[in-house]
């Protein structure tokens, strides 16, 4: 079995002043019954630049509240999506140095079951113009290729391909799932 992935990262774009705080974030690959994947594209102009990207699904966890819970609630509001948590796929700690924040990152392999109604923020609708991407494995890494052309998309496509390398590996038969007793239980 293969042991889940655990990176540390550091943000190349922006130079670093000062960390002030953390986010403790969950995101999950998700994936349905003809293999395919959902992201998140987002079309943004903010602090971080005028850019469109491609996210895996998730968001921050909020304080009291259970990785499993917090995931599942994400992807609930930004997919429409009910999930099985499949495994964990690891954790990925991130800099976004602009914004002073250190990420940390729990990414899960995760079934659609079913898909219903969105349930986006104003915010996400409004400034990050957030919309669905359903993509075989292929299309995601050209999707994540593409969008290395700003600085934001170089620190997500340096966050996101290994764990969606992981994932198409589990997925392909190639690896099983990690050792999950640490990181999940339900």
């Amino acid at each position: 079995m293969e042991p889940i992935l655990e990176l540390e990262l550091t943000d190349g774009e922006w130079p670093l002043d000062y960390i002030d705080h953390d986010r403790q974030i969950v995101r999950a690959i998700v994936f349905d019954a003809q293999g395919l994947f959902y992201f998140m594209r987002a079309c943004r102009d903010d602090d971080f630049g005028r850019a469109t990207l491609i996210e895996t699904s998730g968001g921050g966890v909020e304080p009291g509240e259970e990785f499993p819970d917090a995931l599942r609630r994400e992807l609930r509001e930004e997919l429409g999506a009910e999930v099985e948590i499949v495994c964990p796929l690891g954790t990925v700690s991130d800099y976004y140095n602009l914004i002073h924040r250190h990420n940390l990152n729990h990414y899960y392999l995760c079934r659609a079951i079913s898909f219903g109604q969105k349930h986006l923020t104003a915010d996400e609708i409004n400034d990050f113009h957030l919309s669905t991407l359903k993509l075989d494995y292929d299309q995601a890494v050209l999707e994540y290729q593409r969008r290395t052309d700003t600085k934001l998309g170089r620190l997500i496509a340096q966050r996101e391909m290994p764990i969606l390398r992981r994932a198409h590996q589990i997925l392909s038969g190639g690896i099983a799932c990690g050792e999950q007793a640490q990181y999940y239980t339900e």
